[in-house]
């Protein structure tokens, strides 16, 4: 495996076209939701193993896998996807502040605006790997830097917050704080190890990436109206 080379625009579709596609499982990550799994697994207190991580990707039970057509197209999208993990791994290492997260970008009232919810989604996940590692820097002097992931990313969040993230507006605006907080974020683990959060229910209901789409088409959201956004 050549883990050197980071994605071309054409890597990069490829591995997008098959995780949406349908020989994955209905529950893969897309491209965004990964991009935020693998950052919480490079920059976080503990070594997490692609042997752990990887079968994550295609659901959060690590019990599903891809119809690869063969061993060399199995080998193929892993390849893909180390790459991937190593583009996360070498930029926080030589250049943390030139760290670009994959949010996606939509049209609102004229406007076009930052969607991270689904990047958020996928760090969440990563932190859960470790359940407890993260609390170190939620208990510290910085732990604010990590609320945008959380009020974006956490399954539970409280009802007086639901407003921060429903407003797309106030949602974009998280997001540029995200992307403007890594560095740091990433800082403060370098020196250490380790250190469990609580949740609040979120009242209201939401379209899951894994929820059935409201249009009616049958399809998980992320693979029918969701992937529009």
């Amino acid at each position: 495996m050549q883990l050197d080379q980071p994605l071309s625009e054409k890597d990069f579709d490829e591995l997008d076209q098959f995780l949406l596609g349908d020989r994955s499982p209905e529950d893969s990550m897309t491209m965004d939701h990964l991009h935020g799994y693998l950052t919480a697994i490079a920059i976080g207190p503990e070594t997490v193993m692609p042997s752990e991580w990887l079968p994550r990707v295609w659901g959060e039970d690590g019990k599903q896998a891809p119809k690869f057509k063969n061993g060399k197209e199995e080998e193929r999208i892993v390849n893909l996807i180390m790459r991937f993990m190593n583009e996360v791994l070498v930029t926080f290492e030589v250049a943390p502040k030139e760290f670009e997260p994959l949010f996606v970008e939509h049209e609102h009232e004229g406007q076009t605006l930052i969607d991270a919810e689904a990047w958020c989604w996928g760090f969440w996940e990563g932190m859960e790997l470790r359940p407890g590692s993260w609390d170190e820097i939620f208990d510290s002097e910085i732990g604010d830097l990590m609320r945008p992931i959380y009020l974006l990313g956490a399954d539970e969040i409280k009802e007086e917050e639901l407003p921060e993230v429903e407003d797309p507006v106030k949602a974009h605006k998280l997001a540029l704080e995200i992307e403007a907080n890594l560095p740091a974020i990433h800082k403060f683990w370098v020196p250490r190890s380790k250190a469990p959060v609580g949740t609040v229910k979120r009242d209201e209901p939401k379209v899951g990436r894994n929820d059935d789409c409201p249009c009616g088409s049958g399809k998980k959201f992320k693979k029918c109206c969701g992937a529009e956004q």
